[in-house]
Formats: structure tokens, C-alpha cells, sequence
């Protein structure tokens, strides 16, 4: 019998990652890695302080998941996914998606001008 305690099989992976922390707009990158149905293994690019529920956002599956961190390891993470309490059982999730598209769509608009911000040279202003 192997060691694995989980629940379910975790298959390798190295999706792009986004973790928002909080209600905060901007995100921290990391690989999604180790992934199954009930969590993952989160890499950052060095040591994080990561809160105990975070959200994380993977691109390339478009997906959006409520995450709990179950231990920390210096640059790695280590997460279950949480189900989201009070979602109205509309049919196939209608709500909730349209409430995560409206939310993504937000939280794109904040990034663009996040983005904007940045690109603008320092000590430049504006000439008529």
C-alpha cells in the first residue's frame, strides 16, 4: 500500500498561476504544481507569507478556486480547495459563473490600469 494520503491522485503539472490574497487586486504569480481534484502544490519565485484562505486563478483552465493552505515550505505552498459556502444552486452554477465573470472582469480592468501606470516613464509629465 503506498504512502499517499490524500484523497486523490495528484498528476504533475506546470500551469501559470495567480493567487489573490484577501480582497486585494493584484496577484502573486506561481506554478501550479502536483495538481488533483482537491488541491495542489503551489511554487513561488522565493519565501511567501501567504494567508490560510486564498484564491487562486489558473489561466490556461480558466478556472477560479477558493484555496485553504494546509502547510508552507520556504518558496511552496501546499492547498486544498475549498467549496464556496452559500452559492445559489442555480442550474449548471449559472450565478456563480456570472458572478466570477463580473468579478474577472473587474479585477482585468484594475490590472490595465495597474499596467498603464507602469508603462508611463518616471519623471515624465505630460506635454500639450
Amino acid at each position: 500500500m503506498s504512502g499517499e494520503r490524500r484523497q486523490s491522485t495528484r498528476q504533475k503539472s506546470l500551469l501559470r498561476g495567480l493567487v489573490y490574497l484577501g480582497n486585494s487586486p493584484s496577484a502573486v504569480n506561481c506554478l501550479v504544481r502536483d495538481v488533483s481534484e482537491s488541491g495542489a502544490r503551489l511554487k513561488f519565485g522565493g519565501p511567501v507569507t501567504m494567508p490560510d484562505m486564498l484564491e487562486l486563478h489558473i489561466p490556461n483552465k480558466n478556472q477560479v478556486l477558493r484555496a485553504k493552505v494546509k502547510w508552507r515550505e520556504a518558496d511552496e505552498v501546499g492547498i486544498s480547495f475549498v467549496a464556496e459556502s452559500g452559492v445559489d444552486s442555480t442550474p449548471a452554477g449559472e450565478t456563480d459563473l456570472a458572478a466570477r465573470v463580473e468579478r474577472l472582469e473587474t479585477e482585468i480592468a484594475q490590472l490595465k490600469l495597474i499596467i498603464k501606470r507602469m508603462a508611463r516613464p518616471t519623471g515624465m509629465t505630460d506635454a500639450a
